[in-house]
């Protein structure tokens, strides 16, 4: 019989069950606990992540698997590495310390014994991408401590278990609710409207700017924008970041209205701390995307489920996109709404910034032409 505390947890009245689970796991995996992930046919992967695991833990956890754990790394920090089959990769960690293995999650090749990388192997798919989409919601490195299990041992009963279908049955992040809205003034721009949503994993909230008195059964002027903490707020040079914030607003009252919508995914998705950790390697010559690889990350992980929700929530469905990034128009389109037109957002060049314009615009096919932006400039 279920008991009553039980069912309630797991009633839809008390949210999604899928996404409580993920959420669950999330918070369990970013305190330093291990997670068990689990598939239907009873194979199970436990899960603990690098980025959180202190020495006393990973101890506890080598101990706990007998020195059978491993580490997981996914296939673009094994391309780094020099490995090119296109797939994650389980790397044995018996008898290495905890403070060795920094060097073999995050930092260049080189540091990894290459009788480790040897005997690198395969793991196990389906669990494998359920461990890094989990690092992912939970903004963590996907360098994850792992050991599989073939069946339900007592030493790992306590480590909250998340069937891996439930990271497939969890809200992309399309539902969103309206939760507030309200008049605030803006420097050169004016009256402007800020509409808070909330939804997704985490129930993070979201922001759309509304300026003016746009017609949203009309095309609408938008601006899908990634939030950047060093560059929007603190004027960093290292990214045209918060140029594009600005001009995309003052872009939006030019054309009689519109609407920016405020995206909390710092990083292209990947989080602060793994951003600030990316430019290290960018002061040390790499360029973003290489950056970003040298971490386990792609090119971009920016979603943009939430910016779908919003602008139908504020009963938009045709746009004029302000943006150079041609993969969002299409992942926008793809996702429903009607990219009528793109116009470009452009910064400032900057000696500080000018690789990493360039890069976006040889590597992530932005429609930049920085070489124009300098003349322009110097005329």
């Amino acid at each position: 019989m279920t008991s009553p505390t039980s069912s309630a947890l797991t009633s839809p009245l008390f949210g999604n069950p899928a996404a409580v689970a993920c959420e669950r796991a999330v918070a369990e995996l970013r305190a330093g606990r291990p997670v068990r992930l689990g598939a239907s046919d009873g194979r199970q992967l436990v899960v603990l992540a690098l980025d959180c695991a202190t020495p006393a833990s990973y101890a506890a956890f080598a101990a706990s698997a007998g020195q059978q754990h491993q580490l997981l790394i996914t296939a673009e920090r094994a391309a780094v590495l020099g490995d090119r089959r296109g797939h994650s990769l389980r790397l044995p960690l018996a008898g290495i310390a905890h403070d060795a293995l920094p060097a073999l999650a995050w930092l260049r090749p080189g540091t990894a014994p290459d009788a480790l990388l040897a005997q690198a192997q395969a793991g196990q798919p389906d669990l494998d991408e359920a461990a890094v989409e989990l690092a992912w919601l939970a903004l963590l490195l996907p360098a994850l401590v792992v050991l599989p299990l073939e069946q339900d041992l007592p030493g790992w009963r306590d480590a909250y278990l998340l069937p891996i279908e439930r990271l497939l049955q969890a809200p992309a992040g399309d539902h969103y609710e309206l939760v507030a809205r309200t008049p605030v003034p803006l420097r050169e721009i004016g009256w402007s409207e800020f509409v808070v949503f909330r939804g997704g994993i985490a129930q993070r909230d979201q922001v759309a700017i509304v300026v003016g008195n746009p017609d949203m059964a009309d095309v609408v002027p938008v601006r899908v924008h990634s939030s950047c903490l060093t560059g929007d707020l603190f004027g960093s040079l290292k990214c045209d970041c918060g140029d594009q914030l600005r001009q995309g607003l003052a872009a939006i009252k030019a054309k009689g209205g519109g609407v920016l919508l405020y995206l909390d995914q710092e990083g292209r998705g990947t989080g602060i701390a793994a951003k600030m950790r990316a430019y290290g390697y960018q002061h040390e010559g790499l360029d973003t995307i290489d950056a970003d690889a040298q971490l386990g990350f792609g090119a971009d992980g920016r979603r943009y489920d939430a910016a779908v929700a919003m602008l139908k929530g504020l009963g938009i469905e045709r746009i004029e996109l302000l943006s150079n990034n041609p993969s969002k128009a299409a992942r926008l389109s793809a996702a429903g709404i009607e990219v009528v037109q793109c116009t470009a957002v452009t910064g400032q060049v900057t000696c500080e910034n000018e690789h990493y314009l360039r890069t976006k615009a040889a590597r992530a096919g932005h429609h930049l032409d920085v070489d124009s932006l300098i003349a322009a400039a110097q005329r």
